[in-house]
């Protein structure tokens, strides 16, 4: 068995310490569980493998991405195993840690400020883009706008949620920046019961919730945020919202304030955009009719942010306390 044939069928979580209808049910699917530590290892394994397949990638070759961590260290692993230079693009936001695993194994870190407008030279994504056309030979897996990414999901992950629960799943519910998770499963899912009801959930201060609901990108709403690896500042071409039902917007407070739930109250240490996602999942489950089941992804482990959402100190300097999960009125 090598590193790659353990990815996936990671196991289904259901929550019970949240307060929903006595007959609603959430699960949550434990993607900290691959091998590279989040979901991103299941994108990565497909692309690399189709790359291959097609001789656009060849022994020793430098694989270029950007990337908010998670994509990189699949990257990292998965180039380490099989002989790959890897360089990689990040916004300054990024944990240590993240930054720190990237490069202990083997990978070249380029960090890029996060202020930088999308298309400016120090945007992450045109960092990226730029070595790549400055390296002979690299292969950029380009995971904002290559089908694939979704395609991967379609093909594994939605599979996996389906054996597992089949027609009794009634909403899936995922943050987005690429978008190949909730494009990918939803897809999936819709296409055994296109009942089953799709909700995206948006950090305030990216540009997806504006777009769903009134097809604008306003630039001026454009702000920082503190989670990682979700929303963005553009439109990335693997999102395909005609998949989804329904884009719910969420805070950094609502987020981190799960996060510390679900460590006290479930035992599970995850990041911060698998607190987000519980967030909306039990909003989604409050909204909906008995019986149901709501499903959605734990993208990776909180190790990767003790220094950030796990400190008091971060927490203090930068404005959030440890209060309840605030509700959200159901949009659905």
């Amino acid at each position: 068995m090598n590193i790659q044939s353990s990815i996936g069928r990671t196991p289904l979580i259901e929550l019970r310490s949240f307060d929903v209808p006595a007959d609603v049910r959430i699960f949550a699917k434990a993607e900290f569980m691959n091998p590279g530590g989040s979901i991103k290892d299941r994108i990565v394994r497909y692309i690399i493998g189709d790359a291959e397949r097609r001789g656009l990638l060849g022994p020793g070759a430098t694989i270029v991405e950007n990337t908010s961590g998670n994509t990189g260290a699949a990257i990292a692993m998965l180039a380490a195993a099989r002989g790959y230079r890897a360089i990689l693009t990040m916004p300054d936001k990024v944990s240590k840690e993240k930054q720190d695993a990237l490069r202990a194994m083997g990978a070249e870190v380029v960090v890029c400020p996060a202020s930088a407008p999308p298309g400016s030279p120090q945007h992450y994504v045109t960092r990226a883009r730029s070595i790549h056309a400055g390296t002979p030979g690299s292969f950029m897996l380009d995971q904002y706008d290559n089908p694939l990414n979704a395609e991967a999901h379609f093909r594994s992950t939605g599979p996996e949620i389906w054996d597992a629960l089949g027609p009794s799943v009634t909403a899936f519910v995922a943050s987005g920046s690429t978008g190949g998770t909730i494009s990918g499963t939803s897809r999936f899912l819709k296409s055994k019961n296109p009942s089953v009801t799709s909700v995206l959930l948006d950090p305030a201060g990216s540009i997806y919730h504006r777009y769903f609901h009134d097809g604008v990108v306003d630039p001026a709403q454009i702000a920082p945020y503190f989670v990682e690896g979700a929303g963005e500042d553009h439109l990335a071409q693997c999102m395909d919202f005609s998949v989804v039902d329904d884009v719910i917007r969420f805070t950094d407070a609502d987020a981190f304030a799960t996060c510390r739930h679900l460590a006290q109250r479930e035992g599970l240490l995850c990041g911060g955009t698998s607190g987000a996602n519980v967030w909306g999942a039990v909003q989604v489950a409050r909204s909906l009719k008995q019986p149901a089941t709501v499903v959605t992804v734990l993208p990776d482990s909180g190790n990767k942010y003790i220094s950030k959402i796990y400190n008091p100190d971060w927490l203090a300097r930068n404005g959030f306390g440890t209060g309840e999960i605030r509700t959200l009125e159901p949009t659905l």
